[in-house]
């Protein structure tokens, strides 16, 4: 009996380091923008809850600029984007980039406040400067939205900068008008809460263009080439976000400190708040092919002011497994 027992023992510890191996998390590397960012809200919940573990994965997220996360995921430095609008996506396929968005994490809301009494429509922005990080498609939808309403956005001196220097700019006063969008806009109001928010009529534009009230905006992209060599990794990142999400809304005030680790308590309890509405956040943790008929509809509004010169492909809208 004590030489089976060592036997099995012995054949045990030779197949245990196979094991190990095999369970090992396989690491990737997400590029997102840096915070105050909507790809910047999901990565320190995942990490603290190490749910990209629980779910075979070790994710490197790396923080970039709007521009230089464009480049540097179009040119294939990183596989994939964590700060991917579908915008950008549909771009860079028109351009030869054979990308795909895997899926959606939040929908499009956006806003321009401003301190000044004579700004009380878009139009009144006409000859005067708006700070915005002009590089975002968060841009171009607003670009968007303000022609529904009769703007002529040429007309606007734009003072581009990242998004991190939004805020800066409307705390300061350095613009006539800052263009900005969640988790920025909450953290602004909280620390300049008498700044004035113009409406952008988002809501009810959208319904009239395309019948629905989703728009599909910032989720998880990957280069096509990525996609076919890892596809049982995707459903593995998929879980790991919608986890993420799920958690967020359980327990928006534990989340708040992870996602604004850095701000005030006032900072945090703001950022809870937004989570609790969810309805500027738009947080909506969907699989690309979930929501094709909306994505569509994006790509015909980039379409429709010259940001997109073609349709996007039809591999652009990841197709999930089962789906």
């Amino acid at each position: 009996m004590y030489r089976v027992l060592a036997c099995l023992a012995c054949v045990g510890s030779l197949l245990s380091p196979g094991l190990a191996r095999a369970q090992a998390p396989e690491p990737i590397s997400i590029v997102v923008f840096g915070p105050p960012s909507l790809g910047a809200f999901l990565p320190p919940v995942i990490k603290a809850q190490k749910l990209d573990e629980k779910n075979g994965l070790a994710i490197k997220f790396e923080e970039r600029t709007p521009d230089a996360y464009t480049a540097q995921f179009n040119s294939g430095e990183f596989q994939l984007g964590g700060s991917a609008s579908l915008l950008t996506v549909g771009l860079a396929d028109t351009r030869g980039v054979k990308v795909t968005y895997l899926f959606n994490l939040f929908d499009f809301w956006g806003a321009v406040v401003t301190s000044r009494p004579e700004v009380k429509t878009l139009k009144d922005l006409e000859g005067k400067d708006l700070a915005a990080a002009k590089g975002t498609t968060n841009y171009v939808m607003f670009d968007w939205f303000a022609r529904q309403l009769g703007a002529d956005t040429a007309k606007f001196s734009v003072v581009n900068t990242a998004t991190p220097g939004l805020i800066g700019y409307a705390l300061a006063d350095r613009a006539a008008a800052v263009q900005l969008w969640e988790p920025a806009y909450t953290t602004l109001l909280s620390k300049k809460p008498e700044m004035r928010t113009i409406d952008l009529a988002i809501a009810d534009s959208w319904k009239k263009f395309t019948g629905s009230r989703n728009i599909p905006y910032l989720g998880v992209a990957a280069h096509l080439d990525w996609v076919e060599k890892h596809p049982a990794l995707v459903p593995k990142l998929y879980a790991t976000y919608r986890q993420a999400a799920d958690w967020v809304a359980a327990h928006p005030d534990d989340a708040s400190k992870l996602i604004a680790a850095k701000g005030t308590p006032d900072d945090q309890k703001a950022i809870a708040d937004l989570i609790r509405a969810n309805d500027r956040l738009g947080m909506n943790v969907k699989w690309a092919s979930d929501v094709a008929r909306e994505i569509n509809s994006v790509y015909a509004a980039g379409k429709s002011i010259a940001f997109l010169p073609s349709d996007p492909a039809a591999s652009t809208i990841y197709q999930a497994p089962g789906k």
